[in-house]
Parts: structure tokens; sequence; C-alpha cells
């Protein structure tokens, strides 16, 4: 039995899809990263889906991996957490969040941290600083970065509405 998982690497946009064994070992994950010709440096960082570790650089020999669900994402990075600066209003928030993590993750934390009502919360969405980009909730913020930077700063905005 198997399942499908997809790699990600920090500087490139591509999703590479692969197969690991349904119970896989670090050495097997190891061996399929390389065969994709992903380098692992002393400075990458490999995690799966949002967890805020990254997995072992050593484990031991057939140690097997956390139970990886199917279509989960293996993301490669430099950076071992990232920054994340929340602008609302007159107030600023940081937080650090692994690579992996979602914007909808980082949305629930300012939400909460500025203290939005629902509704207040309904209608905002977070947005680069800087810029009019507004990524969708499920781009992991290792995407949002370029190392060496390991950070990202977001305005919570009011999402315009269409009335009419």
């Amino acid at each position: 039995m198997t399942t499908i998982v997809f790699i990600q690497v920090q500087g490139s946009d591509s999703l590479v899809e692969a197969t690991l064994p349904a119970e896989p070992t670090y050495e097997q994950l190891f061996e399929i990263l390389a065969k994709l010709g992903v380098e692992l440096g002393d400075d990458s960082f490999v995690f799966l889906d949002e967890e805020d570790e990254p997995l072992k650089r050593k484990p031991k020999k057939g140690e097997l991996l956390l139970p990886i669900k199917r279509g989960c994402r293996i993301h490669v990075t430099k950076c071992r957490k990232i920054k994340v600066t929340v602008n609302y209003l007159e107030k600023t928030a940081d937080q650090t969040f692994a690579p992996g993590a979602r914007v909808k993750k980082v949305k629930a934390w300012a939400v909460k941290t500025f203290g939005l009502d629902a509704n207040d919360a309904a209608e905002h969405v977070l947005q680069l600083c800087g810029s009019t980009d507004r990524p969708a909730t499920d781009t992991p913020l290792r995407q949002l970065t370029a190392a060496p930077v390991c950070s990202v700063c977001f305005d919570l905005v009011p999402e315009k509405r269409v009335e009419g």
C-alpha cells in the first residue's frame, strides 16, 4: 500500500507528486527527495504539512516517520521558522509559525490577537504589506518567502464588498 504526497521546495513554484510507502521511513523519504533532485544541505529543513518542528536529519536506521495522510505536503525550506508581522489599524503583532503553516492559520491567530468578533473576522483578509496581493487561505507561508528572508508581513484589511 502506498500514499501520494506533494513536495514543495523553497524557491520553486512547482508542486511535485511522489509516492511513499504507507508507513515510510526517514530513509525512504530522503531517497525519494534525492531522486527528485532535491538537495538537502546542512541549512535545509524538511517539514510534514503544518508540523511545527522539522524532521530529524539523522534518524535511527529504519525509523518510521509520523503517519502521513494522503495528499500531505512535504516542505523543503531554508527557514526553520517564519516570523510573521500583522498590522491592523494602528496595532502590530508578531508571531513565528512553521513554514508549512497556512495563511488561514495566521488569520485565525490575528483575529484572536486583535480581538475581532466573528462578523469583523469574516469581513477581513490578509494582504501582503506594500501590495494588493491577497494570498489564498491555503497558501503555505514558505511560498511567500524567499531565502534567506524568513519573514512575511501582512495587513489585516477589509475585504471589498460588491454592493448593488
